[in-house]
């Protein structure tokens, strides 16, 4: 009978418990994924968007360029304008039914990922401290955080009103 404790070691057996014989069949071989399939459509459209978002942020800055040490208006505006463009993508995308699955790579992460300039926003923050602008550096920090916020959510938020207003008068949105 048996007691439910554990049996004591004899010289043969071992505190182990020896795994199961099974016979797998052997490991087939892993092809990888043809070009279309997997995440390089959505790599590719993300390099194509950022690619066109980054030269159209290029060519504001030509058109507009900022004079060293003074308020960076150009990166200002495109952060604002990309945030934005967002908020108008964001209700449209979550309105309008369900878009093709490379849309949002393609405009949100790409071309709006390289239109907006968050990177050269800290640099202009650095280069004004460092010049001994901190009071332009404080209200460019401040500026820019608040204005993109405040972009993106009434650009979300007036687009969704306006879609809505025109599904309710039975007109195509």
């Amino acid at each position: 009978m048996s007691t439910g404790a554990p049996r004591p070691l004899t010289a043969d057996a071992t505190s182990v418990p020896a795994a199961p014989r099974t016979t797998a069949p052997p490991a087939e071989r892993s092809r990888p994924a043809p070009p279309w399939q997997g995440q390089w459509p959505v790599i590719g459209a993300v390099a194509l968007g950022g690619g066109i978002g980054a030269a159209a942020r290029y060519g504001a800055g030509l058109l507009w360029p900022t004079a060293p040490g003074t308020f960076p208006v150009t990166t200002l505006l495109i952060n604002i304008v990309g945030c934005a463009l967002m908020g108008v993508l964001m209700a449209l995308i979550t309105e309008r039914g369900t878009p093709h699955h490379l849309l949002r790579p393609f405009l949100g992460t790409g071309v709006l990922g390289g239109f907006t300039t968050f990177s050269t926003y800290a640099v202009d923050i650095e280069h004004l401290l460092t010049t001994g602008r901190a009071g332009l550096a404080l209200a460019y920090l401040a500026a820019t955080l608040l204005g993109a916020l405040a972009a993106a959510w009434a650009a979300l938020a007036g687009t969704r009103r306006v879609l809505t207003r025109r599904g309710r008068e039975g007109r195509p949105a």
